[in-house]
């Protein structure tokens, strides 16, 4: 391993400890390839990320080698870390990283973050959701043509209801379309509108989308996970490189390449010459209303359906159905 090198980043030096160390062994790129990775895309990246507390996931021997979670920043940090306090949904709080410009990214890569799994909240009103998160994956036997139907189906949905949305590949399988919304509205009430989205989706297109929290209900068809928008739920961050042998970015793309896009291509070592050419996709995005999708929640709970099942972290909901899979159901 090479020594040490020293970046001076936003006006805050960060030093980089073994900067050759492979990260990425499809093509050899390292921890320091990465940092110039995000040097390269910073402006949209701290545009997407800039002022958001981020969930850490580690790999210290690099992609493919073992991992953890990092929620809180340790006391033996340097000083000059941002950090704000964050909740899980037991109500157990940490001190996490936020997102506070390029210097607090590379501080965390040297750290060997591979992931940033970023919060739909800014660090200076942590009670408001000001992202719409919907949240594509695909089903066994679903693959990436299935997806990119649902995504443009999502977005003429969300066209009719007057609400512009964007999208971004995952990095990984699936496809992410987000929404900026106007600072009004709490987790509970976005994750209700994300609800009330799935099972619209659903009614138009049943043989194509599913609102089905239980994975026995969903046959061949692309779930839309409305609990990514639950409180206290982080999303794979815009134009962060995924811990994947290839390097691949979750990368904001725009609706007119959805239909040709292949996101395994978008890579670190080749993200950084679109953004140079293309720009960013999500330049131009502006907040948005919640309440067209609210006002369908409020016409769902009006005709009597219940509120949609709960990851089993949280605790048990108002309106909730009963939260067991319907084969065991039926067996108790």
């Amino acid at each position: 391993m090479s020594e040490s090198v020293t970046l001076e980043l936003d006006g805050t030096e960060v030093t980089v400890s073994h900067p050759d160390k492979v990260f990425f062994p499809q093509r050899g790129e390292t921890k320091l390839d990465l940092i110039r990775y995000y040097q390269a895309v910073a402006g949209p990246l701290m545009a997407a990320l800039g002022g958001r507390p981020l969930l850490l996931e580690r790999y210290p021997s690099g992609a493919g080698g073992k991992s953890f979670f990092q929620k809180r920043v340790s006391s033996s940090a340097p000083s000059w870390l941002r950090t704000t306090v964050v909740a899980t949904p037991n109500g157990t709080t940490s001190d996490a990283l936020v997102a506070h410009d390029l210097a607090h990214i590379a501080w965390a890569v040297n750290q060997g973050c591979l992931g940033f799994h970023v919060w739909p909240n800014r660090a200076g009103n942590l009670e408001i959701t000001d992202e719409l998160r919907v949240d594509l994956d695909p089903s066994p036997g679903v693959g990436f043509p299935q997806l990119r139907e649902a995504a443009a189906l999502t977005r003429e949905l969300l066209d009719e209801l007057g609400i512009a949305a964007h999208v971004k590949t995952s990095g990984s399988r699936g496809l992410h379309v987000y929404a900026v919304l106007r600072p009004e509205w709490d987790g509970y009430q976005v994750r209700a509108a994300a609800v009330a989205l799935a099972r619209e989706l659903e009614r138009r297109h049943p043989d194509r989308i599913t609102a089905e929290w239980w994975k026995e209900l969903r046959g061949s068809r692309v779930f839309v996970d409305f609990n990514q928008n639950a409180p206290h739920r982080t999303v794979f961050g815009a134009w962060c490189v995924r811990p994947r042998a290839g390097g691949q970015v979750s990368t904001p793309i725009g609706w007119d390449e959805l239909a040709t896009v292949e996101p395994d291509s978008l890579t670190l070592a080749t993200v950084p010459a679109r953004v140079a050419e293309r720009g960013d996709p999500w330049g131009q995005r502006s907040p948005q209303s919640l309440e067209p999708l609210l006002e369908l929640s409020r016409k769902d709970m009006a005709s009597g359906l219940m509120d949609a099942p709960w990851p089993p972290v949280y605790p048990k909901q108002p309106n909730e159905p009963p939260r067991v899979a319907p084969s065991r159901a039926r067996k108790d």
